[in-house]
């Protein structure tokens, strides 16, 4: 005997941005839909830092709670998964903080990834520093591209799926963000903290 099929839910057709606005609405079962639709994503992302499965769970619990408690601050104009990937990555640098655990790349006050240095070598802390300055004058969505794909490690459907738009449009994205990037960090004299500055043909890859 065959188990009976469950019909769709009304909110599976909704977008992200709508899901939350029923979410934050008071709408029975629409965070169990978030939370279905965002924790896998989510859980990717702690997993690039956090290599113990048990705690980057309590992380990703974390990054919802952090969620529900900012809901009120989501512009209803923005998307949601850049906003909530955010949230998780801060929800990270606030955990390395805490255990006092020095991550390969953790979090800035902005909750950027910038490469660590250690405090006796001024020559590699300056590079990183003028490696997130350079950032910081990227456009946020291209700043996010570029953390994403290239500090981060993360393949070009991932950061795609992480800022909610296509694979093609991340690498346009990050391919001008490359190209003004190197510039930047041209301009400055500095071939970045990582030993050299980001090449735009990495656009084509990953």
């Amino acid at each position: 005997m065959r188990a009976p099929m469950v019909p769709p839910s009304p909110l599976d057709g909704l977008d992200d941005e709508a899901l939350f606005a029923r979410y934050v609405a008071g709408e029975p079962r629409a965070f169990e839909a978030l939370f279905a639709r965002l924790a896998p994503l989510l859980t990717r992302v702690v997993r690039r830092r956090v290599f113990d499965a048990a705690q980057a769970q309590d992380l990703v619990q974390q990054t919802f709670l952090q969620m529900h408690r900012a809901r009120l601050d989501f512009r209803v104009d923005g998307r949601l998964r850049p906003w909530v990937v955010t949230i998780c990555m801060n929800v990270v640098r606030q955990h390395f903080r805490r255990t006092q655990r020095a991550a390969e790349l953790p979090l800035d006050d902005e909750g950027s990834w910038i490469p660590t240095v250690a405090p006796h070598d001024p020559v590699r802390a300056e590079a990183a520093r003028q490696l997130h300055t350079a950032l910081a004058q990227l456009p946020e969505g291209t700043r996010r591209a570029i953390e994403l794909h290239w500090l981060e490690g993360m393949p070009f459907p991932e950061v795609a799926e992480a800022l909610g738009i296509s694979t093609s449009a991340v690498k346009v994205r990050a391919h001008r963000g490359y190209q003004r990037l190197r510039g930047i960090l041209e301009r400055l004299d500095v071939t970045g903290a990582g030993g050299a500055a980001p090449d735009p043909s990495e656009a084509e890859h990953g």
